[in-house]
């Protein structure tokens, strides 16, 4: 699948493993995503946004990574449904939800979200996401302050270079994109899945100036060996006023699934810490 191929090391964590897990009976595969008694389909800005919600209380708005869906978060539900109303999106043009157009933002994912509440009639919810879904996290902050409480980005990264991710990870996009970047893709898949891998390798871009800006409060983790470089991550917590920082010890990108418990209840404390 060229999504996989693309994202390599992320879509192994997002779809792969769980995937394997199931096969060899260690868990049952995931609800989420396909629970067809809660799934739900709302136009939003042109596209169908699928969602799923779970849980009573403050909401909560769980954001995945690149070429992933809301499954992703199949550790965390279960712990945060009991407190929080919690509100899974397939973002745009990945999981269950559409988008017919050429290209893909992070303003427009971050525009959705901002709709998306609008329409479930929530004034502001505390977000979690991770890797792209962490960027989402920080580009909703700026762009949409009023509709954030707090948020919890993980693996995520403000510029696409070495400087940012990994330096053997950047490579392999950097051969992917020369091997590619003149084709002509012919299928619908094809066309979604450069769309998706030109998001990462074009974006985001975000500015230090702005980031300075976010005002809600924030918790910026990573693995200590994660694809998004330490001193990157380091980076972004330093430049968003009064952010905490949590480097997760023995952990790469999936942060919220290595480390589901550990992440479960300090992001759940960090939320709850008035």
């Amino acid at each position: 699948m060229l999504s996989i191929y693309m994202r390599i090391r992320r879509l192994i964590l997002f779809m792969v493993i769980p995937q394997l897990l199931s096969l060899l009976g260690c868990k049952p595969r995931s609800i989420y995503g396909s629970n067809t008694e809660v799934g739900k389909y709302y136009d939003i800005n042109g596209i169908k946004l699928y969602v799923e919600q779970y849980g009573k209380g403050e909401p909560l708005l769980m954001i995945h990574g690149n070429g992933g869906s809301m499954s992703a978060f199949s550790k965390n539900v279960p712990y945060f449904a009991k407190r929080y109303r919690v509100i899974l999106v397939d973002s745009r043009a990945q999981g269950k939800s559409t988008d017919p157009g050429d290209t893909l933002t992070y303003e427009q994912m971050t525009d959705d979200f901002a709709a998306l509440l609008d329409t479930l009639k929530i004034p502001k919810a505390y977000v979690i996401g991770w890797s792209d879904g962490g960027i989402n996290s920080i580009v909703m902050a700026m762009r949409h302050p009023d509709k954030v409480i707090k948020f919890a980005s993980t693996g995520a990264n403000l510029w696409p270079d070495s400087t940012a991710i990994n330096p053997s990870d950047w490579k392999n996009e950097y051969d992917y994109y020369n091997r590619h970047k003149n084709r002509i893709w012919t299928t619908d898949e094809g066309k979604n899945s450069w769309k998706i891998f030109k998001l990462d390798w074009e974006e985001p871009n975000i500015k230090l100036a702005d980031l300075q800006k976010v005002k809600c409060p924030a918790l910026i983790i990573a693995g200590d060996h994660d694809l998004i470089c330490d001193a990157h991550t380091r980076l972004i917590q330093q430049n968003i006023p009064g952010s905490k920082l949590w480097i997760v010890k023995n952990s790469g990108h999936a942060t919220l699934i290595e480390h589901a418990a550990e992440f479960n209840k300090r992001v759940d404390d960090f939320f709850r810490d008035k």
